[in-house]
């Protein structure tokens, strides 16, 4: 599978989301989680996002910034969130160009289930991608993966 990997430059990029334009270079000096993810109102995916919302005050606890990022529009994405509640701003991968940069895409699947994770730096620190998209990474998985990386330079 393409894509960086950890060690590697995470491929910069804007999108528009749920709380307004995302730039991932604009959050350098922190962490930068992205869940990428196959589509609003898919079942895995329901119930990995309403997780998130049910766990928000560990979500929001983790040290690091914490975006969805798939192929939708920004309408799907706001829908999806008020019917759910949702708490994870969600960004619009018009065309799944962002997906493409970080090897979590494939022909006909589409954007595939998978975290990961930006340092500091704007280097892949982490990298996850589901070989199936029944299963998703908890709240657990993902700060698990935060305390696994080293400190800040």
């Amino acid at each position: 599978m393409a894509g960086p990997k950890p060690g590697q430059p995470a491929p910069d990029f804007t999108l528009e989301g749920t709380d307004g334009p995302f730039t991932l270079s604009a959050h350098r000096g922190e962490r930068v989680v992205l869940l990428f993810y196959p589509g609003d109102e898919t079942p895995v995916c329901t119930k990995q996002f309403c997780s998130y919302r049910d766990r928000a005050a560990d979500m929001s606890a983790l040290p690091a910034t914490v975006v969805g990022i798939s192929a939708q529009d920004v309408g799907s994405h706001q829908a999806f969130t008020a019917s759910h509640g949702l708490t994870v701003p969600l960004l619009a991968d018009i065309g799944a160009k962002v997906a493409k940069a970080y090897g979590v895409h494939a022909p006909v699947i589409g954007t595939r289930r998978g975290v990961v994770i930006v340092d500091e730096a704007g280097r892949v620190a982490y990298r996850h991608v589901h070989a199936t998209g029944l299963s998703f990474q908890t709240v657990d998985d993902i700060a698990a993966a935060l305390a696994g990386l080293p400190a800040a330079a």
